[in-house]
């Protein structure tokens, strides 16, 4: 398989003229071969001189997105943190509460029983003297 060549025999022609030719082909092949999206950063490499300035700002504004989203994450983090521990605040205050009712409620129940007992003992005595 043999490709056939791009060279193209003008007799005659100056150097300009040769120059003129193959950036006219560069041209052609561009439009040829690359999408209108790819042409443009093509176009803008050539206007820059392939220095990389477009490249340095699409760092610069990426580095910049990493941080906002980095601050963001640490800012939700923190909400969530502070949340989750005055949820556990809440729950250690209840439950103290809820402690503090059955203490109270056990000396109840203890007080209930002394009276319970001394009711039939009560009983247990009158109903023998009958």
């Amino acid at each position: 398989m043999e490709r056939p060549s791009l060279e193209i025999n003008l007799p005659d022609t100056h150097e300009e003229g040769k120059l003129y030719v193959v950036d006219s082909l560069n041209n052609l092949n561009k439009l040829n071969v690359c999408p209108d999206s790819s042409q443009r950063v093509l176009d803008e490499e050539e206007n820059t001189g392939g220095t990389g300035e477009n490249t340095a700002g699409s760092n610069i504004r990426n580095q910049c997105l990493f941080f906002v989203t980095f601050i963001l994450t640490l800012i939700v983090s923190l909400a969530l943190v502070s949340f989750v521990i005055f949820l556990i605040i809440q729950t250690r205050n209840k439950m103290d509460q809820i402690s503090s009712r059955l203490i109270s409620e056990k000396k109840n129940i203890e007080e209930l029983k002394k009276m319970n007992n001394m009711i039939l003992k009560h009983l247990n005595q009158s109903g023998i003297k009958e």
